[in-house]
């Protein structure tokens, strides 16, 4: 079976750049003509082996850049104000919307709020321990008291 190249990410085959085995006709008859993948060569071979390398060291520099991130978070503490009733419950809440932007604002760190992990809005005043994902794999948990604005 002859050894092709991805250049793009195919169905039930493999992602884009990734190096498969076809059989001929599947490759000559239908990956080539549809520009999906190119035969491997000797010198393809080498370019996605580099390609490859230099994808895995960005994503090794990106984890330590999170784990980085997450160190910091670790050790922060949000205040955010609401306004509450006498029992201490929210007239609002607070979202994880309302978190990524006080990290944003206390610690400049971008966070999309779908990476927060929040079972339900906030609604009573007092001291929560969030947990975040800064990246694929790497938590984080902000401190986060929820005062009246008074």
């Amino acid at each position: 079976m002859p050894q092709a190249i991805l250049l793009q990410d195919v169905e039930n085959v493999g992602e884009r750049g990734t190096v498969v085995d076809v059989s001929k006709g599947y490759l000559r008859n239908f990956l080539i003509p549809r520009k999906l993948a190119a035969p491997a060569t000797k010198g393809l071979l080498q370019e996605a082996q580099q390609r490859q390398a230099k994808q895995e060291q960005a994503a090794q520099q990106a984890r330590v850049v999170a784990e980085q991130g997450a160190d910091i978070l670790n050790r922060t503490v949000l205040t955010i104000s609401q306004q509450a009733g006498e029992d201490g419950r929210l007239f609002g809440s607070v979202t994880t919307q309302d978190i990524a932007d006080a990290i944003k604002d206390a610690r400049g760190i971008e966070l999309d709020k779908r990476k927060i992990q929040l079972d339900e809005p906030i609604r009573h005043t007092g001291t929560f321990m969030v947990q975040v994902e800064v990246n694929d794999g790497v938590m984080a948990s902000v401190k986060t008291i929820v005062s009246d604005t008074k």
